[in-house]
């Protein structure tokens, strides 16, 4: 099937709901809006998120200034969601001297890939160490791709004996996991009465793959933090297109209209937080967005808009 330019597509658009058109008339004016990014209920807990979460890929590979004034900046605009892994290259070691000045009015989260007790607590203990803190908000079981996984994170010997022994002693707050994989979501769900989920939510693959409502709905019932990955993720990257954005394995939606669709399907569904790109354009248009007031509910013209894009697209989970 020939997929049409979605530049073209989004050039053209009718129906925009006029609330967001009027937000978005003045963050395009070039000011940064004075509103601070609204801040929601972290699941059962009486913890508030910013509702666009720092992701840790925004400071890799970057110089400590960098990081130092991206951190400041996001401080600044109202966000105190930060959530970082020892995968992210060398973010962990930009991101703890930047917000340590901001430690105590933030909420830290982190994860570990390890899946046994022994090699967990050494990683958790690295990344206390390279985050200069000693305890986090939030940490998550990362990356959770199959059922054989989440089976030897709660087995015997086990990285959930980490974590919870963790929890136990202060080091951890709250329990979360990650996770590219719906049945790994659910038997995830099955073993364990997580604070969080931290998973894929965006109008293309819920739309056209089905991937995402099986594990939305679950969580959502039991009233945990539901905080979103990929909410500015188009598809895949087309064959012989240069990568623009070089942190992501996908093609992010990059201009503004497309890039608040995006975030408004999501938002909406409802969830407490999302994590743009590790781009800090993208990032911070994210930011400019949720400050403006321009992430309204979809009305009917754009879930129709929506529902067609998702069609033209190659889902990045099928």
């Amino acid at each position: 099937m020939q997929r049409r330019d979605l530049r073209t597509t989004t050039s053209s658009l009718t129906g925009l709901d006029p609330a967001y058109l009027v937000a978005k008339e003045k963050l395009t004016n070039g000011k940064i809006p004075r509103r601070l990014v609204p801040k929601q209920q972290y699941g059962r807990t009486k913890e508030k998120l910013s509702i666009i979460g720092f992701g840790g890929m925004v400071v890799n590979d970057v110089t400590l200034k960098e990081a130092n004034n991206f951190v400041a900046e996001a401080v600044d605009r109202g966000v105190n969601y930060f959530d970082v892994a020892p995968f992210y290259g060398n973010a962990q070691r930009r991101l703890g001297p930047a917000l340590k000045p901001y430690r105590q009015k933030s909420f830290l989260a982190c994860k570990t890939l390890e899946r046994d007790a022994a090699e967990s607590a050494r990683e958790l203990k690295e990344s206390l160490r390279l985050l200069k803190t000693d305890y986090f908000d939030l940490y998550q079981l990362h990356a959770l791709s199959d059922v054989e996984e989440v089976e030897q994170a709660f087995g015997p010997g086990g990285a959930m004996e980490t974590i919870l022994k963790a929890r136990e002693d202060g080091t951890i707050r709250f329990v979360g996991f990650s996770a590219h994989s719906e049945e790994a979501a659910h038997a995830a769900l099955d073993h364990y009465n997580f604070d969080s989920i931290l998973f894929p939510l965006s109008f293309p693959t819920w739309i056209g793959a089905s991937f995402g409502p099986s594990v939305y709905k679950r969580a959502n019932k039991t009233g945990m933090g539901i905080i979103a990955l990929k909410a500015m993720a188009h598809r895949q990257w087309p064959r012989g297109k240069k990568h623009r954005w070089k942190k992501t394995f996908y093609e992010p939606f990059d201009e503004i209209d497309q890039a608040a669709l995006g975030l408004r399907f999501t938002l909406h569904l409802p969830v407490t937080a999302l994590f743009p790109p590790g781009h800090w354009e993208l990032f911070r248009m994210a930011l400019g967005l949720a400050q403006a007031g321009a992430l309204t509910p979809l009305n009917n013209k754009e879930r129709k808009i929506i529902k067609q894009i998702a069609q033209d697209a190659a889902p990045i989970f099928p």
